[in-house]
């Protein structure tokens, strides 16, 4: 089956302006992991709940590369993967199975990040998963989950596996597969995303240079944690303006 990649007319439908908002976010944290080179082809998803709509969500049409999304080529789908937006463009309903089950799960993930990342990949095979051998990996020090790989079908048994495994953790390393992170916006699903990875990137550095990697203290990483953690408020908020202002100059269009 074809699909129809031409720019769908959102003049007809009722955008809110706090919907369109999330769709410029959403579109450009797209366009940023493209430029990371965090894309996988035309497979892996980014979802984020729509404002004064429960049980709808924004997503990539199935066919558009990372770097060709905009705020108007995102689709609306429901809960179980159905378009709601009355176009016939077509989403990967069965890629969108562990974002569904994360924000049926968590209602404070309002962005889910799923990526097929290198770096995260390689340190979700190793066995002691990410180590504490960075500033960057203390962010998740004791919050960050595992979930064994399972095949290609989510079915509704590994979705509750998966689930209990994020528990209420901002991130997971699926082993052999990738990664998954949880933001209260969409600015901190992608700053915690963009942690994880320099995290992960430096362990696999530092284990491959030596045999033995140097670890700070238990009560040393917790206290750090704690400190990045800060007031509790979602990350990104400094970060996100300054990505944008980067897209603006290096990738424009994303706010179309």
């Amino acid at each position: 089956m074809q699909t129809d990649h031409s720019k769908p007319d959102l003049a007809s439908q009722s955008i809110s302006a706090e919907e369109w908002q999330v769709r410029r976010d959403l579109a450009a944290c797209y366009r940023l992991c493209a430029m990371k080179g965090w894309d996988d082809l035309v497979y892996t998803h980014i979802s984020a709940t729509v404002p004064g709509e429960p049980g709808h969500f924004l997503i990539n049409e199935f066919g558009l590369a990372f770097d060709e999304i905009t705020a108007s080529s995102l689709v609306k789908i429901s809960l179980a993967g159905e378009v709601v937006d009355g176009t016939r463009r077509r989403v990967n309903a069965g890629g969108f199975a562990i974002h569904a089950a994360v924000h049926a799960a968590r209602a404070d993930a309002h962005c889910v990040l799923h990526l097929h990342n290198e770096n995260t990949i390689a340190v979700g095979i190793q066995p002691q998963g990410l180590l504490p051998l960075s500033q960057h990996a203390l962010r998740f020090y004791e919050l960050i989950g595992y979930h064994d790989y399972e095949g290609l079908a989510l079915t509704p048994q590994e979705q509750g596996r998966l689930v209990k495994a994020l528990a209420d953790y901002p991130a997971m390393l699926l082993r052999n597969h990738g990664s998954l992170v949880c933001g209260r916006t969409v600015a901190e699903a992608y700053v915690l995303l963009d942690t994880l990875d320099k995290a992960c990137a430096i362990q696999l550095k530092a284990l491959a240079g030596a045999p033995y990697a140097h670890q700070p203290q238990a009560a040393v990483c917790r206290k750090t944690r704690d400190q990045l953690l800060g007031d509790g408020s979602p990350e990104g908020a400094l970060e996100w303006p300054a990505l944008l202002r980067k897209l603006a100059r290096l990738a424009p269009g994303y706010q179309d």
